[in-house]
């Protein structure tokens, strides 16, 4: 992917999708947090602000961590770029995700 705004752009399907996933079972939220957990024993100085933010968020109340993963504002933007919902997603719903946005680079260019 030659343009971030097309890595921002996939990275916004990923959480419309896990979106979903979470309304249909909020457990996943508990996923994502003992992904911060566990992320924040071993991440990089430079990272730890952002996992800390994260958990935060992740703490707060479902309706606004929903509307977070959906935003297209700056800040929700950078925050999917270390977002704690990995894993949640199935093999296929990934490379479905992945496919798209890599015929849309290829159309791109």
């Amino acid at each position: 992917m030659k343009d971030h705004s097309l890595i921002d752009e996939r990275s916004l399907a990923f959480d419309r999708l896990l979106r979903a996933r979470v309304e249909a079972d909020p457990h996943l939220v508990d996923k994502a947090r003992e992904n911060v957990e566990r992320w924040l024993l071993t991440c990089a100085p430079g990272v730890r602000s952002v996992l800390l933010e994260w958990r935060q968020i992740l703490s707060g109340p479902r309706d606004q961590l929903l509307t977070l993963m959906t935003s297209t504002d700056e800040h929700a933007t950078r925050l999917r770029q270390s977002s704690p919902f990995a894993g949640l997603l199935s093999r296929a719903e990934r490379t479905a995700i992945l496919r798209e946005f890599q015929h849309h680079d290829s159309s791109a260019t």
